[in-house]
């Protein structure tokens, strides 16, 4: 099946638009694609679309959408109408999703599930890049490292199990109705509007040091291998994916640096303006732990042509700006609260 290229997308809908990857991807597309009509699901009660979405909330239409509310998808998406839809929606910190897992599992499942549906139903023929996760391969066998996309799926947690269900209804739904639905698993990913991943979690305890707000960093298991991408790189990706891609193929999406969590928290460290001092939380440790995440990644980028742009010193750096202005904003405004209070 041929794929539209880029100059055929006049619309796009990315659900989760205001999450940490939805609000970035938007981001990229401001930035590099200014001529395509931006639409966007966000939740009613989204408690991040106003601070995710500040610097271009007028480049993109949004829709208050629940997604588990099917009506009200097939509304959304039979006044849209769009050329290509991201799906990233979605429940996605790992650890909660043990607490919680029929939570995640409903939400991430039906979710996409719905949106299948509607998207069949109101006749539309959008090319789909369904986000899924290197998760869905969970604790992979070492001879099966760098991870190609034929390994089995052995999900590790009730969000992984979500996502290779997601994985499947993506594949069932192009076999049996022909929609163009391209999966994509990102691995291990630099995110700083995302505090349940290990590196910003890491990062804003370190700008909270810097600033006495704490006196040591909390961490969980720092043996974990993980190949690391930025997200910027990343949201490019999931663009090249669209033009490029086939549609009922899977495609890995990795970076070019593996390291161990332990690794990394080393390298965060010589980036901090002060001594950090560490020390493993119990609470942090999840029930089974997926500890060596490698991708093979060729069949995306002889698809694609697409390799990342920046380094992981610059991802770090990047990673650590964003936190020290977050931080020092929070200082300000308890500052501020206290001289008004003494007033």
């Amino acid at each position: 099946m041929e794929t539209k290229r880029v100059t055929d997308f006049k619309c796009i809908l990315i659900t989760g638009v205001s999450g940490s990857g939805g609000s970035y991807l938007a981001e990229y597309v401001v930035q590099n694609h200014p001529a395509v009509e931006i639409h966007g699901i966000s939740r009613w009660h989204s408690t991040t679309a106003s601070s995710n979405l500040a610097g271009i909330a007028s480049s993109v239409v949004m829709h208050e959408c629940d997604m588990n509310d099917f009506s009200s998808l097939f509304a959304v998406l039979s006044a849209v109408r769009p050329d290509a839809i991201f799906h990233l929606a979605s429940h996605a910190n790992v650890k909660a999703s043990f607490t919680t897992p029929l939570a995640v599992l409903n939400n991430n499942i039906m979710s996409t599930a719905n949106l299948f549906e509607a998207v069949r139903i109101a006749g539309i023929n959008p090319i789909i890049q369904l986000c899924s996760t290197s998760e869905v391969y969970g604790q992979v066998d070492p001879k099966d490292v760098p991870i190609a996309e034929e390994v089995a799926l052995r999900p590790s947690s009730p969000y992984a199990v979500s996502k290779v269900a997601q994985d499947l209804l993506g594949w069932t739904y192009f076999r049996s109705y022909q929609m163009q639905i391209i999966r994509t698993r990102m691995f291990a990913y630099f995110n700083p509007r995302r505090t349940d991943l290990f590196a910003t979690s890491f990062a804003r305890q370190v700008a909270r040091i810097e600033h006495g707000l704490q006196c040591e960093l909390l961490h969980g298991n720092l043996d974990s291998i993980r190949t690391l991408i930025d997200v910027r790189d990343a949201m490019e990706a999931y663009w090249k994916a669209i033009v490029h891609c086939q549609p009922g193929e899977a495609y890995n999406i990795g970076g070019a640096t593996s390291m161990s969590v332990g690794e990394f928290l080393a390298l965060l460290k010589t980036e901090s303006r002060v001594p950090i001092q560490t020390r493993q939380d119990p609470q942090l440790l999840r029930p089974a732990d997926v500890t060596l995440q490698i991708p093979k990644v060729e069949k995306f980028l002889n698809a694609t042509g697409w390799k990342p742009k920046y380094t992981i010193e610059e991802s770090v750096r990047h990673l650590m700006a964003f936190w020290r202005a977050k931080v020092a904003k929070e200082v300000a405004t308890r500052a501020h609260e206290s001289e008004c209070s003494v007033g």
